[in-house]
């Protein structure tokens, strides 16, 4: 809706006020008349007659706000209509522009585009929801200035942005994967839409092997969803999880896109987190997952890629090849560094290794630390859970 709209007024703050609209709209017609058959269809209309009316009533407005131009010649889409998903990847390299600061490109698409609330945003990149929301305005007040266009670039400025707009997607699916905030573990209308985003990008840049390794990373990981969680919406570890129930054909396509990604040796981050997924998805269980070469993989990723995250991710990885007392000597070097202050997976794991170690009071300050963190009810759930094991009463400590 928000794409659609942006053609019309070729200003993102008033496209967004259009759409708000046309919600309002919707609550008093629909409660009135019913739901219409395309919900969708009839929002975009509604929003985009809303912009039609604001262009109307401000004849100057185009000459004083120039905010987007569109290629010349290029008419909307019908509204509804298959030109929609073509109007997303438009806005997503738009936003994409190397005008832009990196941090403020895949910020504001993940706003704009994919509808990610500012504070997960802000949880996403590990800085506080001002600074986010403040690096969302400049990046609007950018584009303003530097009149960027409304378009997919031409084939040979895409490298440029590739690399962003493969964030953005990747990023959106984190998002979806697991809620920062709410009930459910996940975000299915999320997840759909980064995976539209990313069939769409190899599309359009079929020869790009970081898009086929960011497609393989989404369909191997997506293809456990409905295991995560138990009937009760419990959370289940890997370890845990039916692996009957997980999505073959979406894992075998995965697999052939890592194959691809990978194929010619390196391989960038986006290849080589799907090939760890997908070592993972093939293993027959989690005992025989092939532990060595997931800890191989992430040596390269974090050369590849040198962020915390990974790091972190490294050491679970180094627990199940040499133990947990070397990964807890990793998470040393990790619990100094500012960017994972908040984040609530490095206690969670120091947590778990601790609780391996038999180390059960060590272990429970820090599931009592990740609790404070964590807002998503079922990742609460499963750390209440966890320290409720580890503290019966009259507690002073478990085996191994």
């Amino acid at each position: 809706m928000l794409a659609a709209t942006v053609r019309v007024t070729r200003d993102l703050d008033v496209a967004e006020e259009c759409v708000q609209d046309a919600y309002v709209a919707a609550l008093d017609a629909w409660s009135r008349d019913g739901v219409p058959r395309n919900p969708g269809a009839w929002l975009t209309t509604a929003a985009r007659n809303r912009a039609l009316d604001v262009l109307r009533r401000d004849k100057l407005f185009r000459t004083r706000m120039p905010l987007l131009v569109e290629r010349e010649g290029a008419d909307a889409e019908p509204a509804g209509g298959g030109g929609i998903p073509d109007d997303r990847l438009r806005l997503v390299f738009t936003c994409c522009h190397p005008a832009l600061a990196r941090e403020a490109q895949v910020a504001l698409t993940l706003r704009l585009v994919c509808g990610v609330a500012t504070p997960d945003i802000a949880g996403a990149f590990l800085v506080s929801e001002p600074t986010m929301a403040a690096r969302i305005t400049r990046a609007k007040k950018k584009i303003a200035t530097a009149g960027i266009p409304y378009r997919v670039p031409p084939a040979a400025e895409l490298p440029r942005r590739l690399d962003a707009v493969l964030t953005v997607i990747h990023l959106l699916y984190t998002t979806a994967h697991t809620a920062p905030t709410g009930a459910s573990l996940t975000r299915a209308d999320l997840a759909t839409r980064a995976l539209d985003l990313a069939r769409m990008l190899l599309a359009l840049m079929p020869g790009e092997r970081e898009v086929k390794g960011l497609l393989a990373l989404l369909l191997v990981t997506d293809a456990r969803r409905a295991t995560r969680v138990d009937a009760d919406g419990r959370l289940l570890r890997l370890e845990d999880q039916d692996r009957s129930l997980w999505d073959r054909e979406a894992i075998e396509e995965g697999h052939h896109l890592v194959v691809a990604a990978l194929r010619g040796g390196g391989g960038g981050r986006f290849g080589l987190q799907a090939a760890i997924a997908a070592l993972h998805a093939t293993a027959p269980s989690y005992e025989q997952t092939d532990w060595p070469q997931v800890l191989e993989l992430y040596g390269a990723l974090l050369a590849a890629w040198p962020s915390p995250v990974v790091a972190l991710n490294r050491a679970i990885a180094v627990s199940m090849v040499h133990g947990p007392e070397d990964a807890l000597a990793d998470l040393a070097a990790l619990e100094g560094d500012a960017r994972l202050a908040a984040y609530r997976y490095l206690p969670a794991t120091k947590a778990d290794l601790l609780r391996r170690l038999g180390r059960g009071a060590e272990a429970v300050e820090q599931y009592e630390a990740a609790l404070k963190l964590a807002d998503n009810e079922a990742e609460r759930a499963f750390l209440a859970t966890r320290l409720a094991e580890l503290s019966p009463p009259g507690f002073e400590g478990v085996g191994p």
